[in-house]
């Protein structure tokens, strides 16, 4: 009978490997790269910051550990500053998360089950929607899922190989983003839960661990130290709600998104249940009065071939992060933001194994092609809302920016007062400045706020020494800081143009520039610009 049940797509007739995973995390990427990459003309507020965060490599920003901005500095070395890089590079690492899942999921069960958990969990909205926005909680998932798995092969086989790893890929996930706090406490109430505690081995392998972790974030922890623990105030000043009342609204708010952004998994396991009631379990080309293939509610489900141990571990681990912030959060008071859970939801694809049943090939054949329409249609709707019917509508939105236009009109107001000087320097905030930027040129970077602790990318006390275009809007979060006002006021050449957002139904952005004139400490620059290329200083 199992060899009747072959499946309708060839590459299913076997147990899935390594290559058919990697076909369909390259055909994710590619759908929501390209289709966003069209639709939009600008990336996301995160993208952006990152694109101008990655001018130079730093061992902390004033915001967040330094990780994804590196990775995304090798990228711009690589491919330039196009506007889809972010949506590229977010994708990637969900992919990357996904394959970790993947790697998870083969130490549990069979090849196609552990296929099956993957392709749900990449519908939720932070391996698929949210995950064209680069950022740290994006760029956390494959750390993140990679740390679970290591974890999980650890406390099995105590190999102090897995112990090391997982202490280094701990402290990557802490070079991402501080929040892999929330999953080393999970994994720490899974220690107390499963016993495993109690043994010698596993306090050895905690201390290599532990060890290769320290190691790893050394650097930053000295770097926090000699600036005042930036990033940690920030954090911290992320978490104020502003009173008992608003934090339990924020806890709701956070909750109800949280539903919605895990609703595509539900969708896909209730259409694979309809399939299956009105298919039973019959493989394709197998006679529709054929008995033998209808689906029995007798068949066992496949959490049930799971050992009591892993399915412990699933839910210890995997549901850990989001009930132990819910409870801390309605505990303390504390704000949460949706985004902040993007790597809270990693195991549930394995929850949906406690529904599935039948024959494996048909089953993973069905999600497979459920799965497949789902991205489809979330990726087309997605580009399509915020893409051309933005721009019918006249919706000012982050996609229908017109950095383009911007920058054009900022370059030349820079070749007027300043002919035949490069403009490196764009002061003004990171969204605004960051979309003059990417488009004047490679080399152009932007003096965030005009402040020095910003911008490391500059020398102290340097970024204007060859001149600056200064930019502001007085709309929205693009108003300028008050250094950025001081400069605008100051500077000798000064204007105001309107650029349309989103076509001519929509509002005029107000481009306030300004030029300001090169210092005398700029001609060592100016020799240094017209050196010929590798001629030596």
């Amino acid at each position: 009978m199992q060899q009747a049940l072959r499946p309708g797509i060839p590459i299913l007739a076997r147990p899935p490997g390594g290559a058919l995973v990697l076909l369909c995390l390259l055909g994710m990427v590619a759908l929501w790269t390209i289709l966003c990459g069209l639709s939009h003309s600008a990336p996301d507020l995160d993208g952006m910051e990152e694109l101008v965060w990655a001018a130079s490599l730093e061992l902390g920003y004033t915001k967040h550990p330094p990780l994804p901005s590196w990775f995304m500095h090798f990228a711009t070395e690589w491919l330039g500053r196009p506007t889809w890089l972010p949506f590229l590079m977010g994708q990637l690492f969900s992919a990357l998360g996904l394959w970790f899942v993947w790697k998870l999921g083969r130490e549990l069960t069979t090849p196609r089950r552990a296929l099956i958990a993957t392709l749900l969990v990449s519908v939720t909205a932070y391996f698929s929607l949210r995950g064209t926005i680069y950022n740290h909680n994006t760029a956390q998932l494959w750390s993140i899922t990679a740390s679970i798995w290591l974890f999980y092969r650890a406390l099995r086989d105590q190999s102090t190989r897995d112990w090391l790893l997982l202490g280094v890929v701990c402290g990557l996930a802490m070079l991402t983003k501080y929040s892999a706090l929330i999953q080393f406490a999970a994994f720490f109430l899974y220690l107390l839960r499963s016993g495993a505690w109690r043994l010698r081995r596993t306090w050895t392998g905690v201390g290599w661990a532990a060890l290769a972790f320290v190691l790893v974030i050394s650097p930053h922890l000295w770097w926090l130290d000699l600036h005042h623990f930036e990033p940690l105030l920030y954090a911290d000043d992320s978490l104020q709600a502003g009173g008992r009342l608003a934090a339990l609204n924020d806890l709701l708010s956070f909750s109800l998104d949280q539903a919605g952004r895990l609703a595509p998994m539900v969708v896909a396991l209730g259409a694979w249940a309809l399939w299956r009631r009105r298919g039973g379990d019959r493989a394709p080309g197998h006679a529709a009065n054929d008995e033998s293939f209808a689906g029995s509610d007798d068949a066992p489900r496949y959490v049930e071939d799971f050992t009591a141990r892993d399915r412990q571990f699933l839910l210890w681990v995997g549901l850990a992060p989001f009930l132990s912030t819910v409870a801390i959060s309605a505990l303390l008071g504390s704000r949460l933001e949706a985004s902040w859970a993007s790597t809270f939801f990693v195991l549930f694809g394995f929850y949906g194994l406690w529904w599935l049943r039948g024959p494996e090939s048909v089953q993973l054949r069905r999600i497979l092609i459920i799965v497949a329409g789902l991205h489809l249609a979330m990726a087309l709707g997605y580009a399509v809302a915020r893409g051309p019917l933005a721009q019918a509508l006249g919706q000012a939105s982050r996609s229908t920016y017109p950095g383009p236009a911007l920058a054009e009109l900022a370059a030349q107001h820079w070749q007027q007062h300043q002919p035949g000087r490069p403009l490196r320097v764009i002061v003004s905030n990171t969204w605004l400045g960051g979309n003059i930027a990417v488009h004047v040129g490679p080399r152009t970077q932007v003096y965030i706020d005009a402040s020095d602790e910003q911008s490391p990318w500059f020398a102290p006390g340097t970024a204007l020494s060859c001149g600056a275009l200064v930019a502001y809007s007085a709309q929205g979060r693009a108003a300028p800081s008050a250094r950025v006002q001081a400069l605008y006021d100051a500077a000798p050449w000064k204007g105001l143009d309107e650029v349309p957002w989103s076509g001519p139904k929509g509002r005029l952005i107000d481009l306030h520039w300004a030029v300001l004139p090169a210092t005398p400490d700029c001609l060592r620059d100016q020799r240094s610009d017209a050196r010929p290329a590798g001629s030596r200083p």
